[in-house]
């Protein structure tokens, strides 16, 4: 099993993974309960670790990063038109996978803790000003 691309559909409590050789046919998928995803990833030879963009995909990221993966994220939007027929989560992760592979993809940069910390900071301030906002009008 020579997995280049791994997509990973995120899940609250399960994750659904696809694993893509090099020339982009499926040889892996299996679903992993969340807290045993890191585990997993850190087994992995090095390949192109590819997921949809959200909080909790940042932190998977850096932790890809030091297990010298090549953490990939999209936003959900771009991923969309790559699954195929009935939607589900191991399509889902198939799809990420495969459009991971797109010389034309977008990535979105992974934060850092600092930047997370900071976005959830100005989130607050803004719904506080528009709370302001409404209060007044």
């Amino acid at each position: 099993m020579d997995i280049k691309v791994l997509g990973i559909d995120l899940g609250k409590t399960v994750c659904s993974l696809a694993g893509l050789d090099e020339a982009g046919a499926v040889v892996f998928r299996k679903r992993l309960q969340r807290h045993r995803l890191l585990d997993f990833i850190a087994r992995l030879p090095p390949c192109v670790v590819a997921m949809e963009a959200c909080g909790g995909a940042h932190h998977i990221g850096r932790f890809c990063l030091e297990k010298r993966h090549e953490p990939r994220l999209m936003s959900p939007v771009y991923v969309r038109p790559y699954v195929k027929v009935h939607k589900n989560d191991d399509r889902d992760a198939q799809a990420i996978a495969e459009a991971a592979t797109r010389p034309t993809m977008s990535f979105v940069a992974i934060k850092s803790g600092e930047q997370l910390d900071l976005q959830v900071l100005h989130r607050a301030r803004e719904r506080l000003v528009s709370d302001r906002t409404r209060l007044i009008n």
